[in-house]
C-alpha cells in the first residue's frame, strides 16, 4: 500500500474562472473535496508542491490526507486537469474515501524475471498488452503495483488475469473474460540474403541490357 501523504490546503470562498485564474496566478491551484454524502468543499493547494507530489507518487491510485485548517479529509484523487501547453495542474477533484471504501484504481504492471524467463532467452519477444489493470480495492489498501514472474513462460505462451495473485481485497473491474496481459510472441527473422546469387543477378541484367542494345544497332543498319 502506498504511503499516506499529508497535503495542506485553504478553503475557497469564491468558485469561477476568474477566481480560478486569480489562485493560479498567486501560484496555487484550485480543487475540490466531494463524496461520502457530505457537501463538497472548494479549496486550493500551493502548485509547487501539488506538482511534487504528483511526480513523486502514482498520484491518481494514492490516498492522501488533505489538512483544511484542523479538519483532515482522508482522500483519492479522481481527475486532474492539465494546462495543454506546460503540463501544469489547472484543477484537481479528490473523492473522500474511508479504509472500508471499495474503490476502482488503475494499478501498474511490473514483470519479474525477464532476464531468466525461459522463452526471452531462447529469443522470443515480450509483448505487453496491458500496462496497467484497473483494480477495485479497498480504499486502505491500493497496491503500489501488480507483480507478475515470467520466469516459467515459454515462446507462445500468454499471461492472463487468471494466473495473476491479487493483494487480498482486491479483483479485477473485467470480469466477463480472462484478459491477456502480455505474451511471448516468436522472434522475428529476417530472410537472409544471398549476396553471390544477388551478384550473378546483377550481372546478369547488365548483359541483358547490352545485348538490347546490341539487336538495337543491327536493325537500324539493316534498315539502312
Amino acid at each position: 500500500m502506498s504511503e499516506v501523504a499529508v497535503l495542506i490546503a485553504e478553503t475557497r470562498d469564491r468558485a469561477g474562472k476568474g477566481t480560478s485564474r486569480a489562485l493560479r496566478r498567486d501560484g496555487r491551484t484550485p480543487a475540490v473535496i466531494y463524496g461520502d454524502k457530505k457537501d463538497p468543499i472548494s479549496i486550493s493547494l500551493e502548485t509547487n508542491e501539488l506538482v511534487k507530489t504528483i511526480h513523486r507518487d502514482a498520484f491518481l491510485s494514492t490516498v492522501y490526507t488533505v489538512k483544511v485548517g484542523s479538519t483532515k479529509h482522508n482522500v483519492l484523487p479522481r481527475d486532474m486537469q492539465l494546462h495543454p501547453i506546460n503540463d501544469m495542474p489547472v484543477h484537481v477533484d479528490f473523492l473522500r474515501v474511508s479504509a472500508k471504501s471499495q474503490i476502482a484504481v488503475m494499478v501498474v504492471v511490473h514483470f519479474l524475471n525477464e532476464e531468466e524467463c525461459v522463452g526471452l532467452k531462447r529469443g522470443g519477444v515480450l509483448n505487453i498488452v496491458r500496462h496497467e489493470i484497473e483494480l477495485m480495492v479497498p480504499a486502505g489498501n491500493i497496491p503500489e503495483a501488480i507483480e507478475i514472474d515470467l520466469l516459467k513462460y515459454d515462446i507462445g505462451d500468454s499471461v492472463h488475469i487468471s494466473e495473476v495473485t491479487l493483494p487480498e481485497g482486491a479483483h479485477s473491474t473485467i470480469t466477463d473474460r480472462d484478459f491477456t496481459i502480455a505474451t511471448i510472441a516468436s522472434p522475428t527473422v529476417e530472410p537472409e540474403v544471398d549476396e553471390d546469387a544477388e551478384a550473378a543477378e546483377a550481372e546478369g541484367a547488365e548483359g541483358s541490357e547490352g545485348t538490347d542494345e546490341d539487336e538495337g544497332e543491327g536493325t537500324a543498319k539493316a534498315e539502312e
